[in-house]
């Protein structure tokens, strides 16, 4: 290949403007993809953290209660049917224990919590707020949804008498750890003093979230030894709508993933990566074309070149082979440097965008598996791009090369 990458080398070099001009305009293509990838999957990862920081991935609860249906009336009988729909009780998981310990046994599930909650009043001298009384062992619903990290006053514990609550609450009722509220339900009131503060992200969550011990909440509840919920994190997020129904064609309970409670992100999550994709695919062809157009005019000018190569021995397979290593070399030098750009890019938006507290908006990277796959995006588009000008080349008769 040493002949062919000399020449090829050389005719680049002699078109020297043109070669530039390529060259950076296939730079500023990958710089483009490459950059918009970064985004869009710091932006998603971002979304995700944020929204699955606060709740599981997988929630197993009773099944709905609903109607029995009326006694089978004849075909022949005129009747009238009025069905209205029962009001949804606080109910426990059936024998929540085992199933416990089923999930806890179950491959791809990573951390497994359960969970008594319902609703409740907070007082505190005249300010009343409603909230959701959370009871859970605490050391594993941290593993659900990362608590210890969301804790910004405070002492990360819960023990009888105690509670966590949201920042936003807190403000509501005006307390501060170490105060106790005044927390009341259907079957009983108890008093708790704070010993931490909770930030979830979400401020609704925040206005409402009181977590307890789960002792404390079956109490509270008057759900003695019951448990509301099974909360599940498992190991691949993308996989939890399909363990999800596996688990509920196994257990005679209610199994929701994140993508059910959240279906318009994910919608939004999908029509962002469609929209990415059709942004890669219309760079790559124009970056195509680019580097098409340009090898087209140096066949062109080169023709006399050509014809004498050829009167010298040159073989149309060398011919063939000295225009696809320009297109690879001009994919080459381009997905170099616009890999570099787009790194430059990044820097600049993490460095420069910043949201209203003064951090910056979420992180973005190019990971080295993105760079590698649009830098090879780039040198295979600049090999299909020099398939037509090679071949047209090779086919060139030298006699009628050398004459033009």
């Amino acid at each position: 290949m040493g002949f062919e990458f000399s020449v090829a080398l050389r005719f680049l070099r002699e078109g020297r403007f043109q070669s530039v001009l390529i060259v950076v305009g296939v730079a500023a293509g990958v710089a483009v993809v490459a950059y918009i990838s970064a985004l869009v999957t710091g932006l998603q990862t971002n979304t995700l953290n944020k929204t699955l920081g606060a709740q599981a991935h997988i929630v197993v609860s009773p099944p709905d209660e609903r109607v029995t249906p009326a006694w089978p009336v004849p075909s022949d009988a005129a009747h009238v049917v009025d069905t209205q729909a029962r009001a949804q009780r606080l109910r426990t998981i059936a024998n929540w224990p085992a199933v416990d310990a089923a999930l806890s046994q179950r491959p791809g599930i990573s951390a497994v919590s359960p969970m008594t909650s319902g609703a409740a009043l907070a007082r505190r001298g005249e300010a009343t707020r409603a909230i959701v009384v959370t009871g859970v062992e605490l050391e594993r619903y941290d593993r659900i949804v990362g608590l210890r990290d969301k804790l910004i006053a405070g002492a990360f514990r819960i023990g009888p008498g105690e509670a966590l609550v949201g920042k936003t609450l807190a403000e509501d009722l005006g307390v501060r750890v170490g105060d106790r509220i005044a927390v009341s339900t259907d079957a009983r009131s108890d008093s708790l003093r704070i010993t931490g503060l909770v930030d979830l992200g979400i401020k609704d969550l925040n206005r409402r979230v009181v977590i307890v011990p789960l002792r404390s909440a079956q109490s509270l509840l008057g759900l003695t030894g019951g448990a509301t919920q099974i909360d599940l994190r498992v190991d691949d997020v993308w996989a939890a709508q399909t363990l999800a129904a596996a688990l509920a064609r196994e257990l005679p309970c209610k199994v929701e993933s994140w993508q059910e409670t959240n279906a318009q992100l994910v919608t939004a999550l999908n029509a962002q990566s469609i929209s990415t994709t059709l942004i890669r695919a219309v760079v790559m062809v124009v970056v195509v074309l680019g580097i098409a157009s340009v090898l087209v005019v140096s066949v062109v000018q080169k023709q006399r070149e050509i014809g004498i190569l050829r009167a010298m021995g040159a073989q149309r397979g060398q011919i063939l082979r000295v225009f696809l290593l320009q297109g690879a070399m001009v994919g080459l030098l381009g997905s170099v440097l616009g890999t570099g750009i787009a790194m430059g890019m990044i820097r600049l938006f993490t460095t420069f965008v910043r949201g209203a507290d003064g951090l910056p908006l979420f992180s973005i990277t190019l990971p080295p598996q993105t760079a590698l796959q649009v830098m090879g995006m780039a040198l295979a588009a600049g090999l299909l791009a020099a398939v037509a000008p090679a071949r047209r080349a090779a086919r060139m008769d030298p006699a009628q090369a050398i004459r033009m």
